[in-house]
């Protein structure tokens, strides 16, 4: 019948989503790390142009995936940093110290998903 649930199956995506959670959860947190590491260059004032881009491609990444496991605000963090990150940015040392809060407060969201979220 259209438009009824079958809680069953909803309970089966939800088992498989959170399979993939733990599947790719380990190359989520290195992303993670890239952002975190090029946020502390900014900082520091010497980001290079390879960190810049690796931070842009983990962005980017992050972006596609968060939302699938329910991260809607991740994935909207996440763009905020890809767009920060990108070839044409030139964030300075104090843009730099909000890269890493950002970054730290994407860490949180990952860290605090929990299966069935």
């Amino acid at each position: 019948m259209p438009g009824t649930r079958q809680p069953g199956v909803n309970a089966s995506l939800s088992e498989v989503l959170d399979q993939m959670w733990i599947r790719f959860l380990p190359d989520i947190r290195d992303r993670i790390s890239v952002l975190d590491s090029a946020a502390t260059a900014a900082a520091a004032n010497r980001i290079t142009a390879e960190q810049r881009e690796a931070a842009h491609s983990a962005a980017h990444k992050l972006a596609g995936v968060l939302g699938t496991f329910g991260l809607a605000e991740g994935t909207g963090l996440a763009r905020k940093l890809e767009m920060y990150f990108s070839p044409g940015a030139a964030p300075d040392p104090e843009f730099g110290k909000r890269l890493a809060g950002a970054v730290a407060e994407l860490r949180t969201m990952i860290e605090n998903r929990r299966p069935g979220n």
